[in-house]
């Protein structure tokens, strides 16, 4: 593989500064080659990262990416390593390393022909990935079949393409939206030597097949002239002749608006046709994100893995507000809004992101996370409720839990404060307290199953839950609303609702009603409080989601210290800690028990969390297209690995507080903000090699119970880790 070849050609000086020289995005491309991915995986899609080489900027709206697959099916990602034929390049909305879909995508492919009246179906060509090369900010490939060699480059909005055709062929341009309900249009006026297209989107989880009630909408521009091929239109596809020209590029401006907001935002983000320039300005800007965090003394590989799932937590929610803010309305709201003083976003894999991700960018990005937070508000005061996992402009009940309010309350209590917290705490209390009518349940509007964890403290095997993309999770679900409603219990006693605090709090202690303390495993129990027999602890079952009652088991960050007592106090709680790690019945690839590995050090055993955090870096994270042990999930599995390589972990949303670590490098300064002095990390260490830190001191004090709070994170310090 030619691993960013470009970056080689340019200045020694620009390229020893550059950060982007260490981000692999073809990383997660490929089948997991872990052996947890392998042991755990339930389906064939888990093995993979579902990850693709997007070329674009931070959060973009639209992402440029190489083609293999030519649907926007659900779970099958546009680009695949393995993949022998490239389809095309495509403007995505792939939600990175999901299992969902893409939507309102176009693609572009060049070819020749000799023969164009005989073209019968769609043009691919073979590559090599000797011949391709990818970085956040270009992405070159030859096309074997054809002799061109094709390379993107992108900003938020918008993308360029340059195609350099061989010599004495005609020179075809081959143009599809991606509507796999055969419902969308492709354009072409000649006198503006200009394409257009729309491609609408449809809803699936709850809603499934409605529309969503906007398109993906395309501009492109091409700098000389072309003329069509008639004899290949239909709606979905066209093509277009550029003669004998050799060298050609293509401008293409997005939007979810209309195709004057998509040729707007291409005008003002590439206004020119300077592709060199725009492949510049990208890696400036990515260096100025990645620099955020800079790291020293490390291994090639270890850079490699760092800054590649760092670039991975800047893929999701994207910025779906074009560029003078105009966004459309969410869930039935039908109206064109404007984003006034913040960027709006969607697709948001809540399940997953809220539990590093989101902290990490409270961090790193307070005004960008300002900015989700208020999106999320604006999503509530449109639909009527808040979304749990908001993606498409839709609601989705994609997965369990409120994970949305829990990030919510977690930003506020981090910092993130300037938002409207009078609406956004009547949604999240709406959600919490509230059942809404049949049609908004079934539209995947409230919390699934509501009135029987009311009622009972617990949802019992009974209610099956069947108005839900995953049905049952009965266990699942009890402990991710006990954490929910802890988080949201935070929020309220900052802003004074002492009433609900009370019952929030006391609901977070849920989590006794589905850990049978005879077993002291989660397990599944009846409306009449028995428990589900026979039990098995290590096998996947249908009142878990994605996992077993063990690997649920820990699933309670919110109070540690009760799940020691109720699993027999603490010998008993490290034992069986033990026999899950040495067992390896651990998953890293999903996220249900990714906290556990810290929980050796809120047991007061930190040398055993320093040694697994050490041994999943090592054997769950690679350098290869397979390097991701399971799907990337929107950045989830990169902002653990980002978070544990620098030293620290957000292992319970809702309290402003990282648990310690082991740090990979000698030393890490994270810039938090402009005002802030930067937080450093250094790693003072022997000669053993030992992963565990024995004296960890932050501005020469001790710290205390391996926790360090996040305000001491953002005004700026000295974290000490010595051996």
């Amino acid at each position: 593989m030619k691993f960013l070849i470009w970056l080689l050609l340019l200045p020694s000086a620009i390229f020893a500064q550059s950060l982007v020289q260490y981000v692999d995005p073809l990383i997660g491309t490929a089948p997991a080659t872990t052996e947890s991915a392998r042991k755990h995986s339930e389906a064939g899609s888990e093995l993979k990262g579902q990850n693709f080489p997007g070329v674009g900027r931070p959060f973009g709206m639209t992402q440029w990416t190489p083609e293999t697959r030519t649907t926007e099916d659900k779970c099958i990602s546009p680009y695949y390593y393995n993949d022998e034929f490239i389809t095309g390049f495509r403007g995505t909305h792939w939600m990175s390393g999901s299992c969902t879909q893409d939507y309102g995508s176009a693609t572009l492919m060049p070819f020749v022909s000799e023969g164009i009246d005989t073209l019968k179906r769609r043009p691919s060509s073979r590559f090599n990935h000797q011949n391709e090369s990818s970085s956040p900010v270009h992405y070159s490939v030859l096309l074997e079949d054809f002799g061109i060699n094709a390379e993107l480059a992108g900003s938020v909005r918008s993308g360029m393409m340059r195609f350099n055709y061989p010599d004495g062929k005609e020179s075809y341009l081959y143009i599809r939206v991606n509507s796999e309900e055969k419902q969308g249009k492709v354009l072409i006026d000649k006198q503006k030597n200009e394409i257009t297209g729309y491609n609408p989107v449809f809803r699936i989880y709850q809603g499934m097949g409605k529309p969503a009630g906007f398109s993906g909408y395309f501009v492109i521009q091409c700098d000389r002239p072309f003329k069509e091929v008639s004899q290949i239109r239909t709606d979905q596809q066209l093509v277009v002749s550029f003669g004998k020209e050799k060298n050609i590029k293509v401008r293409i401006g997005t939007s979810f608006t209309s195709l004057d907001a998509a040729r707007k935002n291409l005008n003002s983000e590439i206004p020119d046709w300077n592709f060199d320039k725009l492949v510049k300005t990208s890696e400036n800007e990515w260096n100025e994100t990645l620099g955020k965090i800079k790291v020293k003394n490390s291994s090639h590989d270890d850079l490699v893995k760092f800054y590649t799932a760092l670039y991975h937590c800047y893929q999701l929610p994207r910025i779906a507000s074009d560029i003078d803010g105009s966004y459309q309305g969410f869930a039935q709201d039908t109206l064109i809004h404007k984003a006034v003083g913040f960027d709006y976003y969607d697709d948001f894999s809540m399940w997953d992101t809220y539990r590093a991700l989101h902290p990490l960018m409270t961090i790193l990005e307070p005004k960008r996370s300002l900015d989700m937070v208020k999106s999320l508000v604006a999503k509530a005061q449109q639909g009527g409720w808040m979304p749990i996992f908001p993606a498409w402009g839709s609601y989705t009940a994609a997965m369990i839990g409120d994970h949305v309010s829990t990030m919510i309350s977690d930003a506020y209590l981090r910092g993130i404060t300037e938002f409207d917290t009078k609406t956004a705490y009547h949604f999240m209390r709406q959600n919490a307290f509230d059942q809404p009518t049949t049609e908004e349940y079934k539209d995947g509007k409230g919390r699934r199953a509501l009135p029987s964890y009311l009622q009972k403290g617990y949802i019992p095997l009974e209610d099956s839950v069947w108005e839900a993309f995953h049905k049952r999770e009965q266990v699942s679900r009890t402990l991710e609303y006990a954490l929910d409603d802890y988080a949201l219990s935070q929020f309220a006693n900052k802003l004074g609702k002492t009433d609900d605090y009370n019952v929030l709090l006391k609901r977070s202690k849920n989590y006794v009603n589905v850990i049978d303390p005879s077993t002291g495993y989660a397990r599944g129990r009846y409306a009449d409080g028995k428990w589900i027999e026979p039990f098995n602890p290590l096998v996947k079952t249908n009142y878990i989601t994605e996992g077993t009652p063990f690997q649920y088991t820990w699933y309670v960050p919110q109070d540690v210290p009760g799940l020691i007592m109720l699993l027999g106090e603490h010998k008993a709680f490290i034992k069986r800690l033990n026999e899950f790690f040495e067992g390896g019945y651990y998953w890293h690839g999903n996220e249900t028990d990714q906290q556990a590995p810290y929980l050796y050090a809120l047991a007061g055993e930190p040398a055993k969390t320093a040694a697994l955090v050490q041994k999943i870096i090592d054997e769950e994270y690679g350098i290869g297209p397979g390097g991701l042990s399971g799907n990337e999930d929107a950045g989830q599995m990169s902002a653990w690995l980002v978070c544990s390589m620098i030293g620290f972990y957000p292992v319970c949303p809702g309290k402003p507080e990282y648990v310690t670590g082991t740090p990979a490098f000698d030393e890490v300064r994270i810039k938090t903000s402009s005002k802030a002095k930067p937080f450093v990390i250094k790693a003072i260490r022997d000669k053993s090699k030992s992963p565990n830190f024995g004296n960890i001191t932050l501005n020469g004090l001790p710290v205390k119970g391996n926790i360090i709070q996040h305000q001491q994170i953002v005004t700026g310090g000295e974290l000490t880790f010595r051996q």
